[in-house]
């Protein structure tokens, strides 16, 4: 469907923020029955041209046209022509129900019995793009796991009410999903598009992309820098035009592992078995989303961390997978979000000494390539992967000796993420420990052992070459051992 007229066009889009510029004559039509894939670095503007297609933002210069036809665009406009945006930054009203929030987001569809209606909608919504989800419609959202939230509000930009949706444009949908629930949201994108609904996909887990768009665009410094038809890339061609260099994940050395002192810390669980860590190790957390991992998380910070002030010698840091309720602090600048955990180290007489501390940041923002002209702008200046990026430096600022990683890598470009690999390894090296719960199973080859998770409970626990894709998976359903899959 190539030739069709577009649904929904930009043309020379230019937007600065203050010196920051964020799109810099970008054009783009989007088509009927086309799902276009849309990749780039954190900060590559992507984000922004988002925020310009749902009409959250209006333009310095250039045009949006609908339909073929310019004219006045804000979100009214865009959404009564059948736009609907998943955002990478979760939007549902914690404090409401599933059903509620559904009748908020398509208020124009009930009536008088709107409950009962609104139930039907989301639990149908749902249905459709995840079956078999197990999410109770009349549970407050804010009783639901990071994962269970993120199904929620994609069903709801696909759901069957009020004006249809023709347009669905989904920012880092995946997440916090696993690879079965990933699967099943991408294999209903490929029936929306199929029946002529158009799709935006943006992730930076590039092997979903070119697996679903019919058509991808890579964004840098805020312009197209290439657009083509998906059969035209190949996941290092596509890295390449995003600027980066794909390297071969390596696994680690496990000589150190082996030899690793006594542990580090220790859960035991009345079910299932005792994840360990040592000084030196990367462990990895794996599973269905939403089997304890996180809990397990929690309970070791708690029990690491119990007093609200770290001190000077803190046990352990944390990087939240939930960045907006668990890691971000809204009102402070990026610096300030950075140095919090180190604030101990950095104060001179009870005051915070702000060279060390501005030192300290720079430090980070260099090693890890936090985009942003000055520190000094606030934490919500930057793309949500740079405020990741933010919440990870924060983490090994500190100087505790164990790290605990609640899926970090969300929405960080490849580039990056190639570079933090290495940072993690290196620290493990110098004898700091990791526990790493990821989505990504390519991810958890990267560390010494890891443990399967299932129904609240580690369930396996794999080391060395026994940590492949088919071991992990086959332990997720089925809670067998590593020495059973032969």
């Amino acid at each position: 469907m190539s030739d069709a007229p577009a649904l929904l066009s930009v043309s020379d889009a230019r937007l600065r923020f203050g010196e920051v510029t964020a799109l810099d004559g970008v054009s783009l039509a989007l088509r009927p029955g086309e799902c276009l894939g849309l990749v780039g670095h954190n900060g590559a503007g992507k984000s922004t041209l988002v925020n310009v297609l749902n009409g959250g933002l209006a333009l310095h210069a250039g045009s949006v046209a609908a339909g073929g036809r310019a004219g006045r665009w804000d979100v009214a406009a865009a959404r009564a022509m059948g736009l609907r945006c998943v955002f990478q930054e979760l939007s549902l009203c914690p404090n409401l129900t599933v059903a509620e929030n559904a009748r908020i987001l398509h208020r124009g569809h009930f009536g008088l019995r709107w409950r009962a209606e609104a139930r039907r909608l989301a639990r149908a919504a749902l249905d459709a793009v995840f079956p078999g989800h197990g999410i109770d419609v009349r549970a407050q959202v804010a009783s639901l796991a990071l994962a269970q939230r993120q199904m929620v509000e994609i069903a709801l930009a696909f759901a069957e009410a009020g004006t249809p949706a023709r347009l669905v444009i989904l920012d880092e949908p995946t997440s916090s999903l696993d690879a079965g629930i990933a699967g099943q949201l991408l294999a209903h994108v490929r029936r929306f598009v199929a029946a002529g609904g158009t799709v935006v996909l943006i992730s930076h887990i590039l092997s979903e992309v070119l697996a679903t768009a019919t058509r991808i665009v890579v964004m840098k410094d805020g312009k197209v820098v290439a657009d083509r038809p998906a059969a035209a890339f190949t996941q290092a061609g596509l890295v390449a035009a995003m600027g980066s260099t794909a390297r071969e994940r390596q696994r680690p050395d496990r000589a150190a592992a082996a030899a690793a002192p006594e542990p580090l810390a220790v859960h035991a669980s009345p079910r299932g078995l005792p994840v360990r860590v040592a000084p030196g190790e990367v462990v990895g957390l794996t599973g269905l989303a939403g089997h304890g991992q996180t809990e397990l998380l929690r309970a070791l910070h708690e029990r690491l961390a119990p007093a609200w002030a770290a001190g000077r010698d803190p046990k352990v840091a944390y990087v939240a997978g939930d960045r907006r309720f668990d890691g971000i602090l809204p009102l402070w600048s990026i610096r300030r979000n950075l140095t919090i955990s180190a604030l101990a180290a950095l104060t001179r007489r009870g005051l915070v000494d702000g060279r060390a501390e501005a030192a300290a940041a720079e430090a980070w923002r260099t090693r890890i390539g936090i985009r942003s002209p000055d520190l000094g702008l606030p934490i919500l200046s930057l793309s949500g992967g740079n405020q990741q990026k933010v919440l990870f430096a924060r983490a090994l600022l500190a100087a505790a000796p164990l790290v605990l990683m609640d899926d970090p890598m969300r929405g960080v470009d490849v580039g990056t993420k190639q570079e933090v690999y290495g940072i993690i390894r290196a620290e493990a090296a110098a004898g700091r420990a990791f526990v790493w719960y990821s989505t990504e199973i390519e991810e958890m080859e990267l560390c010494d052992r890891v443990y399967v998770f299932r129904e609240g409970a580690a369930v396996a626990e794999l080391e060395g070459e026994e940590i492949t894709e088919a071991a992990i998976l086959a332990a997720s359903f089925a809670g067998h051992a590593a020495e059973a899959l032969a």
